[in-house]
């Protein structure tokens, strides 16, 4: 229930949304207009690099926050292996572009049914009545993310800011018979525990799993509030290490947790966390996260993940704040949350600890109770977008066709920026680049925000190519950088975890580099020769295929590619390929959205003939 002071933090997802779109009218050039016509749903299966769904599989491990997204392949983050999974009613979308009907998300699974399934968490934990901590910290996590919670209650306190004033632990069968309830009928993908107070409820729950297993077992292992009030049996560590932790996906200790756990080492140093993570796993658990929010001295907030093979030491900002109350409930419950929306353990890791950090940060100020140890405001993102609808996260399946603006054919074209954005989108273009290297920054932001408005009307994000501040500035969906640019970690940490990232890459190296650095996609190329970037060297579309298959990333081709080539490359074999980017092939022609249209349509068809 209590825990680390400071601990970190993740990102979130917005639901799977339609895109409406109009066609109407093939002319175009300097006064070629065009609306969109309204596509019909299919549905799909999720995408995301969605953990495997065979039952009791365990969680393949861990984007995005705000909530949750469905979205079409499934890539397993530990193993490579592409997996699907049935999850009725989720929608891809789908937009008809003249009399055709293009899938603009890669039709990689189909599944039945008319509803759509949420991500759902089942916490197994202490119900705090000050609402900082335990299940209501929990419940109030998960939906902020985007997923569903339902409860387990197996003590139930009378705390506050102040302390815990008391604790009546809930009889072992009634536990086990709220497990029961839960389990047998609400379809949960992954269970997260935190007060645990006696080894008879470890054993219940082990019991339990293993009648009705699910994806993933998030531990956090509540032992002592934040304020320092025994929540557990000091017995409960025994049933942890013997039994719990042999089930468990990922355990969750801070370091008087770590500490308590190893029996009584102390853990003061950074490289203590190290030593502790690899000594927690070796106790069964698939992958550990050593939380440092109470390490003294440390300037920063720490946290050491490993999973057996790996160190990852993960930085975030340290938060002066009294509003520390449920931290490590917050975060477990974060990284189950993005666990039970597919993704990998990694980066639910990392979504979780962005998530704290930006709770963390705009909680520091709210005054709630008298005590030392505040609550956080988990909901803090519908007071930040409450009155901004275009608040979105990112979704794969809009790399379909990525049109890149060019402001030398804009100008050679006689055509602005903004013209040739509306035209584009009325062609079909699922996403923009804004790629503006001449403009002085005010033009540029002015530019930009009218083109926000075009694209946030239609539905289709817009990024900017390479500079964060004008993003920033025009409130843009994202960017995309270069291997020479800003590294993209860099721009997470700026643009905050709401934003989407691309990253150019070239080798299985910096694709790998770009998911750990907190990306969203990737853009390889170029595929082929293009007059747009003189000296850039192409990958073919050998290259292409070994990038995609190494990367944990979707992944939008470019390069060289227009109407003639576009169906060799969507058909290279690699499911993480969502879509083209293109520049010259729309902006270098006469005609914008006939050209956008005629290219939608081959990748369209390519796609259609893959699912057959």
């Amino acid at each position: 229930m209590g825990v680390a002071k400071g601990a970190s933090p993740t990102s979130g997802s917005h639901p799977l949304e339609r895109r409406e779109r109009k066609s109407k009218g093939e002319g175009e050039g300097k006064g070629c207009t065009g609306e969109r016509r309204r596509g019909s749903p299919v549905t799909s299966g999720p995408d995301g690099r969605l953990a495997r769904a065979e039952a009791g599989a365990g969680a393949s491990g861990s984007e995005e926050w705000k909530r949750g997204q469905a979205r079409g392949w499934a890539e397993d983050g530990e193993t490579g292996k592409n997996y699907t999974r049935s999850f009725p009613g989720i929608r891809a979308r789908i937009s008809r572009g003249g009399a055709s009907g293009p899938i603009t998300a890669a039709m990689s699974t189909m599944c039945s049914g008319g509803g759509r399934r949420m991500p759902h968490v089942l916490t197994v934990a202490g119900s705090d009545s000050g609402a900082g901590a335990g299940i209501q910290a929990d419940i109030k996590a998960c939906g902020a993310l985007g997923a569903y919670c339902s409860s387990v209650v197996t003590a139930v306190t009378a705390q506050n800011t102040v302390g815990v004033q008391g604790v009546h632990p809930i009889p072992e069968e009634f536990v086990e018979e709220q497990l029961r309830s839960v389990l047998e009928d609400m379809g949960v993908d992954v269970v997260k525990t935190g007060m645990l107070p006696s080894v008879g409820v470890v054993k219940v729950l082990c019991q339990s799993l293993k009648k009705f297993p699910v994806r993933a077992l998030v531990v956090d292992p509540v032992m002592v509030s934040t304020s320092g009030d025994v929540l557990a049996e000091s017995s409960t560590l025994s049933g942890y290490r013997d039994e719990l932790f042999a089930m468990a996906d990922i355990v969750t200790p801070n370091v008087k947790e770590a500490s308590a756990l190893l029996g009584g080492v102390p853990l003061r140093t950074v490289a203590d966390m190290y030593s502790a993570a690899k000594s927690i796993h070796n106790l069964g658990p698939k992958n550990v996260l050593v939380k440092g929010g109470d390490l003294p001295g440390s300037s920063d907030a720490i946290d050491i993940f490993f999973d057996g093979k790996k160190y990852h030491e993960l930085l975030g900002s340290r938060v002066k704040t009294r509003n520390t109350h449920g931290t490590g409930c917050t975060l477990a419950s974060c990284i189950a949350a993005e666990l039970a929306k597919g993704l990998p353990m990694l980066r639910a890791v990392q979504n979780a600890k962005t998530f704290v950090q930006y709770a963390l940060d705009y909680s520091k100020d709210i005054i709630i109770g008298n005590g030392p140890q505040g609550p956080l405001d988990h909901l803090f993102s519908l007071e930040t977008h409450s009155c901004n609808a275009r608040a979105r996260s990112f979704n794969a399946s809009d790399l379909f066709l990525y049109a890149v603006t060019d402001s030398t054919m804009n100008r050679k074209w006689n055509r602005s920026i903004v013209a040739a954005v509306k035209a584009s989108i009325e062609g079909g273009a699922t996403i923009i680049q804004l790629r503006e290297k001449e403009a002085e920054t005010c033009e540029f932001v002015e530019a930009a925000t009218a083109c926000i408005q075009i694209c946030r009307s239609s539905g289709v994000p817009l990024l900017i190519n390479d500079r964060i501040d004008v993003a920033l500035a025009c409130d843009a969906d994202g960017v995309h950088v270069g291997q020479s640019d800003m590294p993209a970690r860099i721009a997470r940490k700026i643009l905050g975890p709401g934003k989407i990232i691309g990253v150019s890459c070239k080798t299985p190296a910096q694709a790998e580099q770009a998911w750990a650095d907190g990306a969203d996609y990737i853009g390889c190329g170029g595929v082929f020769p293009t007059a747009t970037k003189q000296n850039n060297t192409t990958v073919g579309l050998d290259g292409l295929k070994s990038v995609c298959l190494a990367s944990k990333l979707p992944v939008v081709a470019i390069g060289g590619i227009g109407v003639v080539n576009a169906r060799s490359v969507m058909e290279i074999g690699a499911p993480n390929l969502k879509g083209v980017a293109v520049v010259s092939a729309l902006f270098d022609r006469e005609c914008i959205l006939t050209e956008a249209r005629k290219l939608r349509s081959v990748l369209t068809d390519s796609i259609s003939e893959n699912c057959r």
